[in-house]
């Protein structure tokens, strides 16, 4: 229930049709009792150990917003349980582990999702819908961009991302790699990598990278920064897409988490007239996409989008980008 888990509990429980708040649960007692003001939980829906509020709550589900080493006990704990979990990307720190949790959803019969929230936005969803539909062509080259100067940290100046071994790729590159997989309909076959880390930028692993990806017939580009002394773009990035029909130059997910900044520019033929595309309408975006997204998988007993099975791609790919880079040579797939 640090900042993060207050978020959600704040901001995104409440938009939710059908999704009740029956617990909050936090090792230490501080963090959970200033959760506990702050969201108006009552003393006895707070808890300091996952077991107990399992027990007393009887929860239909846990939302698993630990620190990233958290996130394979919590969650196997809250299937073993008899839970159905969504927890946040990366949803483990290696492949192993995160299949592990997979075959245990699926032993369990229960719903595994991790919040790729990036993929509940309507520029996202209208450019998966031009690949899909072929209305451009052939898909040939995607180009991703994303910068921005990072500010997150804990009270003495140093915490969250900034501590991993590989911040970008590994905390944020991940959303623009599961986006690849989802508009481009397939996996990565191979990833080529560079990361370094300025001696100024605070982190202590790379914040900036630079990728070439294959996905088939498709070459992406991919460069990534944390520590930009330019604007910031919206989270999502900027994408510049080149189809045999035309171009598309898109973004989304803006600097507050909204849909302030959802654009998709088509220009078609290559020397046409920009085209600004309309957007679909989402009942709900971001967060709150994703646990509406659980919340209709349950109930209607299916996988959900970006299930624990299906984001092993996306994982795949991030751990992929993060070998080649300390290799200093391409990886398979």
């Amino acid at each position: 229930m640090g900042g993060w888990g207050r978020y959600w509990a704040r901001h995104m429980l409440p938009r939710v049709p059908g999704i009740e708040l029956v617990g909050c649960v936090d090792r230490d007692q501080r963090t959970l009792a200033a959760a506990a003001a702050q969201l108006g939980v009552p003393a006895e829906r707070c808890y300091t150990s996952l077991d107990a509020a399992l027990a007393a709550a009887e929860p239909d589900a846990v939302l698993v917003v630990t620190s990233l080493e958290g996130h394979v006990p919590v969650a196997r704990t809250a299937l073993e349980g008899g839970c159905h979990v969504l927890v946040e990307k990366p949803f483990a720190p290696t492949l192993r582990e995160a299949s592990a949790l997979v075959e245990l959803a699926e032993t369990r019969g229960r719903v595994l999702m991790v919040s790729q929230n990036y993929r509940f936005f309507p520029a996202v969803r209208a450019v998966a819908g031009l690949v899909r539909t072929g209305e451009l062509g052939p898909l040939h080259e995607v180009e991703v961009d994303f910068r921005h100067r990072s500010t997150v940290a804990d009270a003495d100046g140093r915490g969250g991302h900034r501590l991993l071994a590989q911040p970008l790729l590994l905390d944020m590159s991940i959303h623009h790699f599961d986006l690849l997989r989802m508009i481009l309909g397939c996996d990565a076959e191979w990833v080529s990598c560079h990361s370094w880390n300025p001696p100024w930028s605070g982190f202590d692993g790379p914040p900036a990278a630079l990728a070439t990806i294959r996905f088939g017939d498709v070459m992406v580009g991919y460069r990534g920064s944390w520590v930009t002394r330019g604007p910031n773009t919206a989270w999502a990035g900027e994408w510049r897409m080149t189809f045999e029909g035309g171009e598309v130059w898109w973004t989304s997910r803006g600097l507050a988490g909204s849909e302030d900044d959802e654009r998709v520019v088509v220009r078609r033929g290559g020397a046409g007239a920009a085209e600004r595309l309309p957007l679909p309408a989402l009942p709900l975006v971001d967060q709150a996409g994703s646990l509406a997204e659980l919340r209709d998988a349950v109930r209607e007993g299916r996988q959900p989008e970006s299930s624990g099975r299906d984001n092993l791609g996306s994982l795949a790919l991030a751990l992929a980008a993060i070998e080649s880079a300390r290799r200093g040579e391409p990886v398979d797939l």
